[in-house]
């Protein structure tokens, strides 16, 4: 049996208004849930890549791939291996803090290579960016604080090597 694990797709679109809302509407009508989306413009003005990441079995992503390269605005679509990846999330999580606990935080941020970027006398705003568990884990321990907010990007990820998705999708 098959079970559901992290899934990343890495899409090249065609660069026009409206991709980004019928690629998710492919994914809503199909009842299969984004867990992260990252979507932006490529070195080339005439793409974007999207990043997908799921939560899904082999099946499913396979299902999910083959429905995507139907979409007219899909340029080439690619099911990465997470073992051959470079992925990072981007973190941004402020913290209610004073006192003594400061000096904890900013500890925390050392372990985990975090930084502040606002400080105020009642709260700390910090970066992270790092693999998804890093990530988890940041969030985990500073849930022992008091979290205000936090905003989080989808997965951004590249194939590691010196292939690319452009150039897979020019061989075709």
């Amino acid at each position: 049996m098959d079970n559901a694990t992290r899934q990343i797709i890495s899409i090249l679109v065609n660069n026009q208004p409206g991709v980004l809302s019928r690629i998710a509407g492919l994914f809503s009508r199909r009842g299969y849930n984004i867990d992260g989306l990252t979507v932006c413009a490529t070195e080339d003005d005439r793409w974007s890549r999207m990043t997908i990441t799921v939560c899904a079995t082999q099946n499913t992503v396979k299902q999910i791939v083959a429905q995507l390269e139907k979409q007219e605005d899909v340029v080439k679509v690619m099911d990465l291996d997470p073992r051959g990846v470079a992925a990072r999330d981007l973190l941004l999580i402020k913290v209610a803090v004073s006192g003594a606990a400061r000096s904890e935080i900013v500890d925390l941020c050392t372990v985990f290579g975090a930084k502040a970027v606002d400080v105020n006398p009642d709260s700390m705003m910090l970066e992270l960016t790092g693999s998804t568990d890093k990530v988890d884990s940041f969030v985990k321990t500073l849930a022992a604080y008091d979290i205000i907010e936090m905003a989080r990007t989808g997965g951004a990820a590249l194939e590691r090597g010196s292939g690319s998705l452009r150039e897979s999708a020019e061989l075709n």
